[in-house]
């Protein structure tokens, strides 16, 4: 296959990015607008400065929503213009002209690939530190004090490291009725038991209140008894405080990381890092699967809905798909499929719709 670009190839990727940043642009500032106008009492309420919601928010607002709805954008993008091309006759002139449907399809996977590159870009080293200061903004001026709600929380810190803590309070940073302990086999070597914990932020660890200890020593039990007693461990106070969304923050090296640490804790949170993780990596290739199905369904001349039955056949399986790349977390929550089989899924799936219309469209 000659890989060298032609008058129409240049044609199509130009009409293609063109279109694609356009309605992006458009849209983007749609959606700004709306969200102005539900915010804009947070805004005046929290006396958040102009530059801050300009620039601390909104400028890191616009990258993360352009990758999310990127699949919506690549669709209609592909509808809009190839219709247009169908409409005018200029499909059938390309392939009466001996260009094949697959070589037609070749600068739109040229221009898919510009956007998935893109979106992988976004995903991996743009979004995370945007989201970062965006999501800094929202716990100052939109959202209120987080407050952990989970009880009685077990924790392995460490091989035979455990902790368990009754229930936390984010208000003060407060653990209440902690337990720490180190387990060798099925052998306790040490128990310490706290009726509170309080964060102590000039050490960066817990100091315990009312607190027992009993360890091995020797062969023998040695117990001890205080008042207060400062403890470092494995384990911080943001690790409480974290909210589901913060691993939208973390780089890649940051959420790998975070992953192993929930994994070997036990945290029952290590779900939404992976879906995090599972979502940067699959959304991308969204744009190839799209643009096969767009360019599948609105290559073929219509006389009677013409443009606006694309348009509403690119929107249904447009929203479909980035529903059910939604929904498809749902079967992580619930414990039925691994994340990267769960958030892989719907890509399988429109990938067989693609091919399907792709054997269905007029060559």
């Amino acid at each position: 296959m000659n890989f060298k670009l032609k008058i129409l190839d240049r044609y199509i990727i130009k009409k293609f990015i063109g279109t694609y940043f356009f309605i992006l642009l458009i849209s983007i500032c749609i959606i700004i607008i709306f969200d102005i106008s539900e915010k804009l009492g947070d805004f005046v309420d929290k006396n958040a400065p102009l530059k801050e919601i300009v620039f601390s928010y909104y400028g890191n607002f616009v990258p993360y929503f352009m990758n999310m709805l990127s699949p919506l954008f690549v669709f209609i993008t592909v509808i809009f213009f190839t219709t247009k091309l169908a409409s005018h006759s200029e499909v059938i002139a390309v392939l009466a002209g001996g260009i094949s449907f697959k070589k037609l399809i070749y600068p739109y996977f040229l221009s898919a690939t510009i956007i998935a590159v893109m979106s992988m870009g976004l995903g991996l080293y743009v979004i995370p530190p945007a989201n970062k200061t965006r999501l800094q903004f929202s716990e100052t001026y939109l959202k209120n004090r987080y407050e952990n709600s989970a009880r009685n929380i077990h924790l392995q810190l460490s091989p035979g490291n455990y902790v368990h803590i009754e229930s936390f309070s984010s208000f003060n940073n407060v653990a209440y009725k902690f337990t720490l302990e180190t387990i060798e086999g099925h052998k306790i070597l040490s128990r310490l038991q706290a009726r509170s914990a309080t964060w102590n932020e000039s050490i960066q660890g817990w100091t315990m209140r009312d607190y027992t200890m009993r360890k091995q020593e020797n062969g023998k039990e040695v117990f001890s008894r205080g008042n207060a007693r400062d403890t470092i461990i494995n384990l911080t106070v943001e690790d409480l405080n974290r909210r589901d969304n913060a691993v939208e923050a973390f780089n890649s090296k940051e959420l790998n990381e975070l992953i192993d640490t929930q994994k070997m804790r036990g945290d029952k949170k290590v779900i939404y890092s992976q879906i995090e993780k599972q979502t940067r990596l699959a959304l991308p290739f969204s744009a190839f699967i799209l643009t096969l199905i767009g360019v599948s369904v609105s290559s073929q001349k219509r006389r009677g809905g013409g443009m606006g039955m694309n348009i509403a056949i690119g929107l249904i399986l447009s929203f479909t798909y980035i529903l059910f790349l939604r929904f498809s977390q749902m079967f992580v929550h619930a414990g039925v499929l691994p994340p990267w089989i769960a958030l892989w899924m719907p890509n399988v799936l429109y990938s067989i719709i693609a091919l399907v219309l792709y054997r269905m469209a007029p060559k």
